[in-house]
Order: structure tokens, then C-alpha cells, then sequence
């Protein structure tokens, strides 16, 4: 079993004793950016910015950890010599996780690190992702477990279905595999952002999530939101979705459906100014609020 940390938790908060109710978990895997590099250090950027966080959630009414036991753990330890080894490594830390009976919030590190997460998880899962990317191709230079490739290759770890928004940037290829396969569906920025339409296109969003059965897994590449939110993640692209529209999500997601697990990722410290650090930071504290309401 992992060993928490002594210091450098997540929103400032000790770790305490006792079985967690919530796991906040590290993995600064970075074998395949295309663009921005630094998401290797994303992690442990995200949990610094994040002790300037409000804990006041009012959602919950309270601040946290709102009698929850919040355990920030070892991060992922980076073992294996090859990409496959490494992603291998990664399923190994997420199934001691799940095994815990709390709920995981993984940090990442590049998207690569998703279909890793799920060949650790015990469930068949339904995906909702937010992203500027579909992230459906085959391959990026040749590899298929790049990061672009995230979605491809956790359809084929046994995914049931993916849900994402925000997609703004993608390939012909991508766009084919989008209307070709039932199991994806795809809610377009243009749509959802919208000046005219977006307000309904979005409401329709809301609804679709709302009714996911079984259990799902919520991947946040945090380049879905606006590139002026987080310009420091590994591709950052104009046009994306705000910061309440993700919350929005979340709150539906979590009153609504099965949540088993969580990742934001695509985290880059920003050393100019935190903001990229710090929008990461607020999110993983929103799905920890959430998390900790549904758990009541």
C-alpha cells in the first residue's frame, strides 16, 4: 500500500489517519507530448497551487475536507524501461487505488496516461471527457499510445462508450471515426460556445451526461477549457469551454451518475503566473467536493 506524504498535500490539508474517502494521486508520466513540454511537473504544480484555494464549496455548504479524510499519496514511481512497461506500471498504481474503496482523482502528466488508469480499474467504464482534442487517432508519428491517441486506445482497453465536449481540434480521420462509431459522441465547441445556439446545445449536453448508466470514469484534459484559462498546458487552443461550464459538468455528473474515478491532466506549470496551475488546482477541488457530497 502506497505511503502518504508528510507535507505538500493537496489543498494544504494534513493527512490524518484513518481509510480515505478521497485519493488525490500523481502520475508525472510525459513520454509523448507533440507541443508544450513540462506536464511531467504538472502534478506536483497543480497540489502547490492548490493550497491557495478557497475550501469553502458551496455545493457542500461547508469547507472542506467537510469530515472526509483526504489522503495525498506517493506519486506513480515512473518504473518500466519501455512506453508498454511504463503504462503497465501506471494500470499497477491505479488498481491499488480503486482497491482502496475511496474515490481517485489521478494528476497528470500527459493524457497518455488514461488508457494506463483503466487498465487498472476494476469496471467497465463509460468515459466523459472534456478536451480541446478528440483524441481518436490511430497514431501520431507513429506511436499509438501517444497522447493523441488517448481515446483510440481506451476504447480498446473495453470502454462502453465516450461522452466529450469541448472538441475543437481533431483530423479527418478523427472526424470520420466520430460519425462512424456509436460509442462516441461528440458535443463540438462551436456548438456549445455558440453566441447564438449555445445555451441549448449545452442544456442538451447537461441532459445526455445525465443519463449515463453504469459506472464512469471523468477525464479532464484541461486544454478543453479556453486557451486563455490555462495557456500553459501542452496545446493550448483558442475557442474552449469556461471554467463554470466545467463545473456544470461535474455537478451533473456526480448528482446524476455512478462516478468511480477522475484525472485532470495535461497540467503544465505555468512559471510566470500560476493561472494554469491554479484553474487544474480549482478543478480537482470542485470533483473532490463532488465526490465528498455524493458520498454524503
Amino acid at each position: 500500500m502506497d505511503e502518504v506524504f508528510c507535507e505538500g498535500n493537496f489543498l494544504g490539508l494534513p493527512n490524518v489517519k484513518g481509510n480515505p474517502d478521497i485519493i488525490i494521486a500523481s502520475i508525472p508520466y510525459e513520454l509523448t507530448t507533440s507541443y508544450g513540454q513540462g506536464t511531467a511537473d504538472g502534478p506536483a504544480a497543480c497540489i502547490e497551487a492548490s493550497g491557495q484555494v478557497e475550501l469553502y464549496d458551496d455545493l457542500l455548504g461547508k469547507e472542506l475536507p467537510a469530515g472526509a479524510i483526504i489522503h495525498t499519496i506517493e506519486p506513480w514511481n515512473g518504473e518500466g524501461d519501455t512506453l508498454q512497461e511504463q503504462l503497465d506500471g501506471i494500470g499497477r498504481y491505479a488498481s491499488q487505488q480503486y482497491a482502496r474503496d475511496a474515490f481517485p482523482i489521478f494528476l497528470g502528466g500527459e493524457h497518455g496516461i488514461l488508457p494506463g488508469i483503466l487498465r487498472g480499474c476494476p469496471e467497465k467504464v463509460t468515459l466523459v471527457q472534456i478536451d480541446a482534442h478528440a483524441d481518436l487517432r490511430d497514431e501520431l508519428d507513429g506511436e499509438p499510445y501517444s497522447h493523441a491517441c488517448a481515446i483510440s486506445r481506451s476504447l480498446d482497453e473495453g470502454v462502453l462508450s465516450v461522452h466529450q465536449v469541448g472538441i475543437r481540434a481533431y483530423s479527418k480521420q478523427e472526424s470520420d471515426y466520430i460519425e462512424s462509431d456509436e460509442r462516441i459522441n461528440t458535443w463540438f465547441a462551436k456548438d456549445v460556445m455558440s453566441p447564438c445556439t449555445g445555451a441549448k446545445a449545452w442544456d442538451g449536453w447537461l441532459e445526455s451526461i445525465s443519463k449515463i448508466e453504469g459506472c464512469v470514469h471523468l477525464t479532464i484534459d484541461i486544454d478543453g477549457l479556453d486557451g486563455s484559462l490555462v495557456p500553459a498546458t501542452g496545446t493550448p487552443v483558442p475557442g474552449g469551454l469556461s471554467f463554470w461550464h466545467v463545473v456544470q459538468t461535474i455537478e451533473t455528473l456526480f448528482s446524476s451518475c455512478n462516478v468511480i474515478s477522475a484525472d485532470v491532466n495535461e497540467i503544465v506549470k505555468q512559471e510566470d503566473t500560476p493561472l494554469t496551475q491554479f484553474t487544474a488546482a480549482m478543478i480537482a477541488t470542485k470533483i473532490t467536493a463532488a465526490a465528498i457530497a455524493k458520498r454524503g
